[in-house]
Formats: structure tokens, sequence, C-alpha cells
């Protein structure tokens, strides 16, 4: 903050970065002066996580990209990309009694993804928006990453200008967004006329019903009375045991299904009072009754900023979430991205020592596979009321809208429909514990941070970091080793190996790492000769400053499965041609010493998830020079080529399979030479038995800038360079 102008830092503690933009930074419009006159222009946003598009609830366009992307654009390099399709969802009707939010999102996630969205915008329109608030429409678009949109956007109208006046917005700017919108044609006005299309698709909210989403993918809609089946159905697929087992030290059994994790996280929820609330009134009648979580369940709470924690405690739910278990841990993404902390290690030696299958349910946006906790298979996304009652229920297997979450202190069962809330009992509580001088009064001093944030030693104006050697937190990356004025022309690629063969709905979060660090680990290994004890190597997450590391967990996910190898689960490959297994991190230095140049193969979806750009850097890293695929999710795709590495897709009724690819084949890339958008490039195959194949690939390059950013080897090398000249 000293070292730029025209840039802010909100301290951690503060909230989540999503619900921060919607409760207090962004404005619908903005205003600046230039040569003397006044300005006002629509609020966009461009933010390094994918789930950026929640502002687009408030009708702030807005949405994910990568650092890569961010960093080049905070220096100055305008956004390029191909103009979107926009898609239409229509929204008619009213929610039904005992539907939340929750279970209407996960019921577009389901329909956009079936429709298929990837690249589109989507925006939300009819008369259904009437009677949607503004925190269902935000938790709505904060889940476009879910269903595949670059957004979800809402139009400001009057539900939109009575939430930035709650919200603790300045009233004159309030009245400069209705005016300034009205004037650009831009104000939704009920009745209007339908905006035009490139396509269209339609839900009436009175069909909502329960839902959670699982277990593996946030677009696998269940409705809630079928979770039972689901399980048992996912439990022979994944080839858990079925039988209860005894748990040293404790009075009780635990068997495959048990929920082991209950947790109100992330921030697709986490804005929302209407859930958030429903999930304190759930707590407060199941704590009149008596009843408890089960004792195998880790419950914990983690509202997505202090103005939650404001009106829970205002209205006495927080005392009542206390009681059984949901105390506040932190204010930011917790268990939703896998930190949710450490398992009792009696649960975590029962679950490893008899392949039980256990389960998680979270209020959550993402349960892919490796994510929440390294020792639950089985992940479901729900409701944050429902989270409560599944901590009480205890497990996935049962029909938890017919059987009792337990019994009362009175002696008698207690069922679901006893401890949910009315619509009206929800209302009146937001409605009695809301108002804007809460907002007023947790974002009056944003800024000031806890004592540890001003207590920071600070070097003045220096724009240049002092690195430190001995620090295996934050490292001196190596991206602009060796770079000249000039980029050195870009050739073929011949020789290259695959040093991954993956299947569909490869995510970031099987690419990039994140969550703990294990021992055992190349990363754990880099840490142990460093002198860190294990208790203190913390996350991936809190060490992607350091390249080292970031680079030895890439591809290095525990459920990973490399089609190379039969059989084996984690970031494992087969080096060739000595044929020897080995970590893929192990792998990729080996070929670099032999001066092989690498390549991944992959399925439909790849790059789903999160916008983490170290699944582009760590990749970058390994030595990979080209990643080949049926299709890319969009953020991954541009990060991948931000870091010079080349995206290629198959041709349509072309894959891996249908190619006889095995992964032990030595490929060339050739036509590089000269680079144009969206180009055919030839792929030569040479097979272990001495045939060869051609075919051709599509290159995922879309712009000509683009084209530039790749001949420059990334976007940072890009923007570097015209930097230099500038200067």
């Amino acid at each position: 903050q000293e070292a730029f102008s025209n840039f802010r830092v909100v301290p951690p503690g503060t909230g989540i970065c999503h619900q921060v933009n919607l409760e207090y930074l962004g404005q619908c419009v903005w205003t600046s002066t230039n040569g003397g006159t006044n300005f006002a222009y629509p609020d966009t946003l461009y933010g390094t996580d994918s789930h950026t598009t929640m502002v687009n609830g408030i009708g702030i366009l807005g949405w994910g990209v990568g650092g890569i992307e961010a960093e080049a654009a905070m220096l100055g390099q305008p956004i390029a990309m191909l103009i979107p399709d926009v898609i239409g969802f229509k929204l008619t009707g009213k929610m039904p009694e005992g539907a939340t939010a929750t279970d209407l999102v996960l019921t577009v996630t389901w329909m956009l993804r079936k429709k298929g969205v990837v690249g589109k915008f989507v925006e939300f329109f009819g008369p259904g928006l009437d009677d949607l608030g503004l925190p269902d429409r935000a938790t709505i678009a904060n889940m476009a990453p879910e269903y595949g949109a670059t957004c979800g956007f809402f139009p400001v109208d009057q539900v939109a200008l009575d939430y930035l006046r709650l919200s603790g917005r300045d009233l004159d700017r309030i009245a400069l967004v209705e005016a300034y919108l009205k004037e650009q044609g831009m104000f939704r006005t009920p009745g209007a006329p339908d905006p035009v299309f490139t396509d269209t698709l339609e839900l009436d909210l009175g069909t909502i019903v329960p839902s959670v989403a699982g277990p593996k993918r946030p677009q696998d809609r269940v409705a809630l009375t079928g979770v039972a089946e689901n399980f048992a159905a996912d439990l022979v697929k994944q080839g858990g045991n079925a039988t209860k087992v005894a748990v040293e030290g404790k009075d009780y059994q635990i068997a495959s299904g048990d929920v082991v994790i209950a947790a109100i996280t992330s921030c697709t929820n986490t804005s929302n009072p209407s859930v958030l609330v429903a999930a304190g009134l759930v707590a407060r009648k199941a704590n009149a009754k008596g009843l408890k979580p089960k004792p195998w369940v880790k419950t914990s709470l983690a509202p997505g900023s202090q103005v939650v924690q404001e009106y829970l405690d205002k209205s006495g739910l927080q005392t009542d979430l206390d009681a059984i278990g949901f105390q506040i841990v932190g204010y930011g993404c917790t268990t939703c991205i896998g930190n949710s902390g450490p398992l009792d290690d009696a649960i975590v030696d029962a679950i490893e020592d008899n392949k039980l299958v256990a389960s998680a349910v979270i209020s959550g946006n993402r349960n892919f596979e490796g994510r929440v906790h390294a020792n639950v298979r089985a992940n479901y996304l729900a409701s944050p009321p429902l989270v409560v009652a599944y901590a009480l229920f205890g497990d996935t297997r049962g029909d938890i809208t017919k059987e009792p979450l337990g019994i009362g202190s009175d002696g008698q069962p207690v069922y679901l429909k006893d401890v949910w809330p009315t619509n009206k009992e929800i209302s009146d509580t937001i409605a009695a514990s809301l108002s804007r001088d809460q907002f007023l009064k947790r974002y009056g001093e944003v800024f000031k941070g806890p004592k540890q944030w001003q207590d920071i030693q600070v070097e003045g104006d220096n724009a240049t970091y002092r690195w430190s050697d001995g620090s295996t937190y934050v490292k001196n990356p190596p991206y602009f080793e060796g770079i000249t004025m000039e980029p050195a022309p870009v050739g073929n690629i011949t020789g290259a190996r695959v040093l991954a063969e993956l299947g569909d709905s490869i995510t970031t979060d099987h690419i990039s790492p994140a969550g703990n660090i294990r021992k055992s680990s190349p990363a754990g290994e880099y840490l142990g000769e460093r002198q860190v004890q294990q208790k203190d190597f913390n996350s991936y997450g809190a060490r992607r400053g350091n390249h080292e590391i970031m680079m030895r967990g890439t591809f290095a996910n525990i459920r990973i499965r490399n089609e190379m190898l039969n059989n084996v689960e984690g970031g494992m490959t087969k080096h060739l041609p000595s044929g020897e297994m080995m970590p893929i991190y192990d792998a990729a230095m080996k070929y670099k010493a032999e001066g092989v140049p690498l390549v991944v193969i992959g399925g439909k979806e790849y790059g789903t998830g999160s916008s983490r750009d170290w699944a582009a850097k760590g990749t970058f890293l390994l030595g990979v020079k080209a990643v080949i695929v049926e299709s890319f999710e969009r953020i991954h795709r541009s990060n991948l080529v931000g870091m010079g590495v080349l995206p290629l897709v198959f041709k349509d009724g072309q894959d891996r399979k249908s190619l006889g690819l095995a992964g032990d084949e030595i490929l060339d890339f050739t036509g590089l030479e000269t680079i144009t958008p969206r180009m055919d490039v030839n792929m030569t195959i040479h097979r272990p038995n001495g045939a060869v194949d051609t075919v051709t690939l599509t290159c995922r390059i879309d712009t000509v800038d683009e084209v530039a950013y790749y001949q420059h080897g990334g976007i940072l090398q890009y923007v570097l360079r015209e930097m230099a000249k500038a200067a």
C-alpha cells in the first residue's frame, strides 16, 4: 500500500473478500474527474478469485481471473476477451415454504451445467426477480464458476437500491446510481420488456425443493429425500466398508456415511442472512429440545463478515449456535477450501484402517475430491440450516426427512420438521436484528485492522521488495530469470513426453496444491530439510509465495489418478523410458535434467473450480510446454496462456482414448513458428511400436493479445518488456 498509488488494502480478519465487495466496496456506479469534468460510469470488477462473481447480484459486472491476469491489469495492461454469448435465465413464481436460497442455487447450477454455459454470460430476468431478495441473488451470482459461466448477472432495480441503503452506502451515491442507470436505460423496472438473449431457459421458483449436491461435484444436485440412496450408490462405487467399527478410546462406533465434518462455511451462503438466521433458529429449537451433535461430528461456523456476527449476536442466535458446537472459528474461507483442521486421531485411524467412506456436509460451493479433507470421501453441499440438522442426525445413510434427528431431553424423538423454522420466523428475526447501523459500525474502520496488522513495520515508499533468503514463505520467483529485452522466437515442441494423462473434470484442486502439507510429500521434505517442524508446516495456501513448495505440490492431489498407472491414487507418474514410478515432481525434475519437454493430456472440463493461478504456474515450473484436452474451463485456459503454456484441444470426435494414447508416446507439435488465434496445430505421435500418426489439434490461444503473451513467454514477461521500453 505504501509502494503503490491508488491502492488500498483491507486487512485480514475483516471477512471473505467477495462479501466485503458486496457489503462495502462495490458502488454500482463510480465517479472520477478527468480534465476538470466529472464522469459517472458503471462499476466493474476483475477479481483474483473465481467467486468474484458474487457482486453481480448487486448489478456490478465482474468475474474471476487468475493472479497472473490481475497483476498485469494492475500494471496497466488492458483486458482482451472474445465477445461472449449471453444466456437469459427467466425466473417466475415465488419460493415455497421451507425452501432456501441454497436449494435454489443448487438447482440453478444443475440446470446451467446441463445447458452448457462455459465462457458465456448468464443474465437473470423475469417476474421472479420481484420477490427475490438481494442476498439470494448474490448467492446465485456467487456460484457462476460452479455452473461454468463467466458471470451470472442481475440488473440493478429497487431491490438493489434497498440493499445499498441497508448496507450503509452513502445516500448521495445511491441517488446517483438510480439516476445514472435510469438515464442509461440500465435500470430494471417490473413489467418492462424482456431483454434479447442468445438463448434462454426458465425456472419456476415454486418448484424448488430442499436439496443437496454431491458427493463430488457441485452440479450433482440430489433432492434431500434421495441422499441415502445417493450415498449408498457412491459407497458401492468407491468400494467402501459398509460395517460399523469401533473407535479406540471412545464409547461409540462409526461407519461409512457418518458425518465427521459439519461446517457452515464459504462465501456462497455466509452473505445471506436468511439461511444463516435459519441455521440459528434450527440450533435454537434443537437446543431447547436438548439435542446435541453426534460425538463424531466436527462442527464449525465461519461467517463471511463481521456484520454476520453482529446480527447473530443481536438476535441471540449465536448463543444457541454455540450451545450445539457451532462457535465462530474465523471470518474467511475455512472448510470449503480444506481448512477444517485435523479430525480426532482415533476417528482418522478408524477411517483409514477400515476403508470407511466418511461424509461431510458443508454450506460451501465446492466438494471436489480431496478438497474438504483428506479422510472424507463423500462431501455434500447443503444450506446452513441443513448443516446444523445433519450435525444432529450424524450420517448420510438415513433419510433425514423421515427419521428422528435424535432423542430430546423429554425422551421423545425429534424430527427435522420439529426444528425447521417458518419463512415468517426467519423474516421477523432478520427485521429485528439486521440494520444499517451494523454495517456503518463494522465498516467504519475497515482499513484499520487488528493490533497485529497495525504493528507490522513497513519500509516506506520503496517500490522494490527486499527478499529474505531465510524465508520459507516468500521467495523470489524465477519467472524473469534470463529475460532479454526481445523474446526468443517461438519454436516447435519436439520430443515431448507425457507427464500425466488425466480424465474428465480435472479441477484446479487436482492440479494446484491446497490444504495441509504432508510430511512425506516432496513439499514436506523440502520444509524438513530447512528445519521447519511439522507442526509449523501450515498449508499450501499460506505458503503460495514460495514457488519451491508450490511446484512440489502441483498435481500432488491425494485423489488424482494418472491413467499412465494402473489403479494408483495420488500424484504419481511413470518416468520414461526407464518405466520407474515416482512422484510427478520428481519425474518432472528428472526430465528437466534430461532436457525433455513435457505435456499433460486430459479430458472434458479441464481446470474447473477455483481461479488458482498456481495451477498454471506450477504446470509451467514443472516444465510442461502444452496441455491437450477435450475442453477447458475459462479461467485455467487463460492462466495457462498467461504462463506461456500452450493450450490445445482435440478436434470434435477425437480424444485421448480414440487416439489410443497411453502416455508412453513421444509427441511433436509443429506449425508453431507463426501463431494465430485458434489456428490448427499438428501433433505427431511416435508410438513405442514404431508406428507414427499425425492428428490436427485446435490452438486455444483465443485473441491477438494472447498471441503476444505466448510469444513473450507469458503475460508478465510481456508487461515487463513493455514497461522497460516505455521507461
